[in-house]
């Protein structure tokens, strides 16, 4: 497993019943979350997510698809948390969406430490030039951990300039103007074949895909079916000395394991690990699914 479990301003308090029960700094928000598949359980005892103080927001699906957010106590439109990532302080600009999304995934915190951890150790070893690719990027997580922990250059790809923007803040909330960061606002499967094509090469690659989404030519494609595919379009874009490859995917359809396998069979040099993402559930003393990442490093 791995386990984000090095945060101070975010902490999963509850979950059960379909839902989780989460603060983010000083604001607590109630949601939805399919992996929460038993009760709220607290000292033994069964009881229910109404039961609970109540949060400063919830957020409801509608019958007719999406969902809403309703206002139980002062509630921000948007507010800022930290994270400590291996001495790097990281700030994230947070803003709850309709499609119940904060613009923050926590349970991905490990991950920000793994690719910092690498990056930080090639760095002392003298490694020059550090190049990172990070696909499907969202509001730039990666990006900031990445360049924080001393990548030279960071390139930050997502098809949504509204995303794009908001990893341009985070990034100036973090203090990393200074740092070579490019934004491209383009389908990511273009721009690695663009890319292949002009010979450029990255020393590690990041990639959060979702699970549906349209081929460079505009065909319907599904994570399950095209995994392997898209991975190993990737690895022509790998450096001769490559640090690490990490994909995550919340598709039902894929588990840890067939990710590991996955990347076994692409990129069949280096160590392999790939597990589930989880998050410890601070008052029931249990752990939340959260999806799963694979990971490759150079042996």
């Amino acid at each position: 497993m791995f386990i984000s479990d090095n945060w101070k301003d975010y902490e999963l308090l509850y979950c059960g019943g379909g839902e989780k029960y989460e603060r983010w700094g000083n604001v607590t928000l109630r949601r939805p979350d399919p992996q929460a598949v038993w009760p709220v359980v607290i000292d033994g005892n069964a009881t229910s997510m109404d039961d609970l103080p109540k949060p400063n927001a919830l957020y409801t699906r509608s019958d007719k698809g999406g969902g809403a957010w309703t206002k139980l106590k002062n509630f921000p439109s948007t507010w800022t948390i930290d994270y400590d990532s291996l001495g790097k302080k990281l700030t994230f600009r947070i803003e709850p969406t309709a499609f119940k999304h904060t613009g923050l995934f926590p349970e991905q915190a490990s991950n920000w430490d793994f690719c910092g951890n690498l990056i930080e150790k090639a760095k002392a070893a003298g490694k020059k030039d550090i190049r990172i690719l990070n696909l499907f990027a969202y509001t730039g997580a990666q990006t900031l951990a990445c360049s924080a922990h001393g990548a030279d250059e960071v390139v930050h790809v997502d098809a949504s300039k509204g995303m794009i923007a908001w990893a341009k803040e985070n990034i100036k909330l973090s203090g990393l103007e200074g740092n070579y960061v490019r934004f491209i606002a383009e389908d990511c499967m273009k721009f690695v074949e663009r890319e292949i094509r002009r010979g450029r090469k990255y020393d590690g690659i990041i990639m959060d895909p979702p699970s549906y989404g349209r081929g460079p030519k505009g065909e319907l494609w599904q994570l399950e079916d095209s995994f392997y595919d898209l991975v190993k379009l990737c690895t022509n874009v790998l450096s001769d000395d490559p640090l690490f490859f990490i994909a995550s995917s919340y598709a039902t359809g894929i588990t840890a394991q067939a990710s590991g396998q996955i990347f076994k069979l692409a990129i069949p040099d280096g160590k392999v690990e790939a597990e589930e993402l989880m998050l410890p559930v601070s008052k029931m003393g249990v752990l939340l699914p959260c999806g799963q990442t694979a990971r490759w490093s150079a042996k």
